[in-house]
């Protein structure tokens, strides 16, 4: 006969699919009652109509059947405020979690993190820096990374639109969880701007949010975080390279000469404040025409120029278009199918990253 050690056994293989941690760790199954052949039991969901419940119930019924139990009964509750609040507690407290501590700062940023930063910026908005950042992450997840994309433009915010999201964040207690999206966990502005309003701050409540985005939200383990900072050298730009002085740095610019002029002052920023510059990446660096022909529509070589001007790697050279989706795939606004001639460019433009990180 069926015991509740072996269900909870069963049971440690099913995580939740928004912390990523085991639904038996998190003490989200209560109530196992064994009948025979049959189990019945209980989910504590860490919030009542969580989107997610369908998912965790299949995923608890095919845990159990591959054990030998031949029907499941799954009934669905939620967590007290006192259970969250201990939860936000235990993930807090764990092997390279968040600290809400801002003493202790985020695990993220600690000497002995594991976590990769690659902060993408550029001298002007307009270069594609946000397009580049996020496909990136996205490149980079594909290839089996942990990535986390913290969206640092405040005032330009457009991840969320860029990636197709539509769901805010959960947040359990004062735990932000962060809106996962092609394998990529991501915090953004816009999740908490109404209705796409301006954002009005000034210095210091920007810098705030930043450390917000680290010490507030629940990022667990991460091989890479990607940042998309703001254009130009400002306050956000200066408060990025201060608090996260291990991040390395892409440059984004355009062929065009003024482009790659602009983008120099974010390179010089970062060899400031001495931070590794690991490359520059040429976006609408051509249109490709039917025939194959090149059509260099915002002139040529700027970000070669610009590469040599810094001392650093042209990393590639993105053509002008549009992602080119079918039926069968995922949509988002921004992100270039796996297997598209555009994706691969960002999926050569991963490896270049991993090598150099």
């Amino acid at each position: 006969m069926i015991t509740e050690e072996q269900v909870l056994e069963a049971l440690k293989g099913v995580e939740d699919p928004e912390i990523h941690r085991s639904l038996v760790d998190l003490d989200m199954i209560r109530n196992i009652v064994i009948d025979g052949d049959k189990v019945s039991l209980e989910v504590v969901l860490t919030i009542q109509g969580c989107p997610l419940k369908s998912t965790i119930g299949q995923d608890v019924e095919n845990a159990l059947k591959a054990l030998g139990v031949k029907e499941v009964d799954v009934t669905f509750g939620s967590m007290t405020d006192e259970e969250r609040s201990a939860l936000a507690t235990k993930l807090q407290g764990g092997k390279s979690q968040v600290s809400l501590n801002p003493q202790k700062g985020s695990p993220l940023l600690a000497a002995d993190s594991k976590t990769k930063f690659i902060a993408v910026t550029s001298g002007k908005g307009g270069v594609g820096k946000s397009t580049v950042s996020v496909n990136l992450a996205v490149a980079l997840a594909r290839m089996g990374n942990k990535v986390g994309l913290i969206d640092a433009d405040i005032y330009g915010f457009s991840v969320p639109d860029m990636m197709g999201i539509e769901e805010q964040p959960k947040v359990i207690d004062k735990l932000i969880l962060p809106v996962e999206r092609f394998g990529v966990k991501v915090i953004s502005m816009g999740f908490f701007v109404p209705d796409n309003s301006p954002v009005v701050w000034r210095g210091p409540l920007l810098g705030r949010m930043l450390k917000t985005f680290f010490e507030e939200v629940y990022w667990g383990d991460l091989d890479f975080m990607i940042l998309d900072l703001p254009p130009g050298t400002g306050d956000m730009a200066l408060d990025v390279h201060n608090t996260i002085p291990q991040s390395k740095e892409i440059i984004v610019t355009t062929p065009h000469a003024t482009a790659a002029f602009v983008a120099a002052r974010a390179g010089t920023l970062a060899i400031k404040t001495n931070h590794e510059i690991i490359g520059v990446v040429e976006n609408m660096s051509f249109y490709e025409c039917e025939s194959g022909e090149k059509a260099y529509i915002f002139g040529k070589d700027g970000g070669k120029k610009l590469s040599e001007e810094l001392k650093t790697e042209l990393l590639t050279q993105i053509p002008i278009g549009a992602p080119d989706y079918q039926e069968t795939d995922e949509f988002a606004p921004s992100i270039y199918p796996q297997g598209s001639k555009i994706g691969e460019i960002y999926q050569q433009l991963a490896r270049k990253v991993i090598e150099k990180a």
